[in-house]
């Protein structure tokens, strides 16, 4: 990857390239700096720590952290991730839209993109809404700050944001490096790394001093603390030798990860030999390749917010007391439960599938190779081809969702084992990472590899 990125470094239109790309990322880091005015940012930072392993624990990874300081990039690239794949389901669902995409061209392409901006800001007007509406539930608003003005600032603050961050993704793409969209993600996720460093480095030294006895429950409520925030405290100390399994964890699922993203089950296609004039054509054998993870993090993601929802739904209504059924319940259902994580697994094999469903239809595949004279080994043309299709698609999906799974699950265990949940989101974000990585390194060079063989043509 380095020597990809130091070849393309080399090359000035290349160059220009990254360096536009880089520019738009660090205005993007800049707006995660900037706060929006009227919100007590710590208090809103003390409270979604609390709120770690809810769905607002997953906008805030994807946020960069931005979520939980109130920045004017709050919400993100987020409302465009979801107006992407609502768009992308209203395509398979309703027949204008999926004709639109499949028939309409470049025209076509451009009207669906017009749209999924316009969703865009739609769902981010009712995001910044939500966003503001928790903060007043919360008390966190600043000193004075009721009111229909700072309501409106707070919002349109937002929104703004949201827009701006989506029209940044957008110019990476044309004029920049790979998809500016997970670029900004790529960025937004990558920049919580040093605070994770930090974060496991004070873990250790208060590992230390809870060992030394030097730090306890005792001491910190006479230092002023509250009981909650006190237990917190001793709760985020971390043992050396979990500091170390958490590196060689993230270390092997880089390592899964790699591997799997580039798997593919291919199926072998063979053209049939035609005559036209004197002229033989066809009779070449390719494959048709097929991804073991085709639907990427997007089951993660799904499943993540429906399992979380009523944790985030019982946040909002107030934790229960100790000793009562609902506590037992909230307790059953939390997402540090094992319960938790065997629905998780189950909603991610489910998403999987679903999503699959939606990217790969056998029906179609089957009818373009009949059309264009080819045929798959052993079967013959039509329902046969279909329904093998379909057995091999089932085997690799759910192969794929395995590994969605443990990627998603393993975290989660890390995180009881070594008695430290915040770690909990990290295969989601790991999975973002590689992929975008990996995406934007093929990228590079497959513009490399044009600019060659146009040089060759010349």
């Amino acid at each position: 990857m380095i020597q990809t990125i130091r070849k393309a470094w080399g090359v000035p239109e290349l160059r220009k390239k990254i360096i536009f790309t880089l520019l738009i990322l660090l205005i993007f880091r800049i707006g995660n700096a900037i706060t929006v005015p009227y919100i007590n940012v710590e208090a809103l930072k003390y409270q979604l720590d609390t709120m770690g392993t809810t769905y607002f624990g997953l906008l805030n990874a994807i946020s960069g952290g931005a979520f939980a300081m109130a920045t004017v990039f709050a919400l993100s690239i987020q409302p465009y991730i979801n107006s992407s794949i609502i768009i992308q389901l209203l395509t398979v669902a309703i027949p204008a839209l999926e004709r639109l995409a499949k028939d309409g061209g470049e025209e076509g392409r451009k009207k669906i993109q017009s749209i999924t901006r316009y969703t865009t800001v739609a769902i981010a007007i009712l995001q910044a809404f939500g966003y503001y509406m928790m903060i007043k539930r919360y008390n966190l608003l600043a000193e004075g700050a009721d009111g229909i003005w700072p309501a409106l600032v707070i919002i349109v603050s937002l929104i703004a944001g949201s827009s701006f961050v989506m029209w940044m993704g957008e110019q990476v793409t044309e004029f920049g490096v790979g998809n500016g969209i997970s670029i900004v993600l790529f960025a937004g996720i990558l920049s919580r790394v040093p605070s994770m460093v930090s974060g496991m480095w004070d873990g250790v030294k208060t590992w230390s001093s809870v060992n030394s006895g030097a730090l306890t429950l005792e001491t910190l409520t006479q230092a002023g603390y509250p009981a909650d925030s006190a237990q917190r405290v001793l709760d985020s100390a971390l043992a050396p030798w979990a500091v170390a399994l958490i590196v060689v964890g993230i270390l092997a699922l880089i390592v899964f990860i790699v591997f799997i993203n580039d798997a593919e089950r291919r199926i072998p296609v063979q053209y049939a030999k035609r005559q036209v004039g004197r002229k033989m054509y066809g009779g070449q054998s390719t494959n048709l390749p097929m991804k073991v993870n085709m639907s990427g993090v997007l089951p993660i993601i799904f499943a993540q917010s429906i399992a979380s929802l009523p944790i985030t739904v019982w946040s909002f209504i107030g934790i229960p007391a100790e000793g009562t059924v609902s506590r037992s319940i909230y307790d059953a259902i939390d997402t540090k439960s094992l319960v938790y994580m065997v629905v998780y697994f189950i909603m991610i094999i489910g998403f999987s599938y679903f999503y699959s469903t939606i990217q790969f239809n056998p029906v179609e595949i089957a009818n373009n190779l009949k059309k264009q004279g080819g045929f798959i080994p052993g079967f013959r043309p039509g329902k046969p081809t279909v329904d093998f299709i379909k057995k091999v698609l089932n085997k690799i999906t759910l192969f794929g969702a395995i590994y969605l799974g443990i990627v998603a699950i393993c975290p989660l265990l890390a995180g009881k084992i070594v008695g430290n949940a915040t770690i909990g989101i990290g295969g989601t974000s790991v999975i973002i990472v590689v992929g975008v990585a990996l995406e934007t390194v093929k990228a590079l060079e497959s513009q490399m590899l044009m600019r060659q063989y146009k040089g060759f043509l010349e």
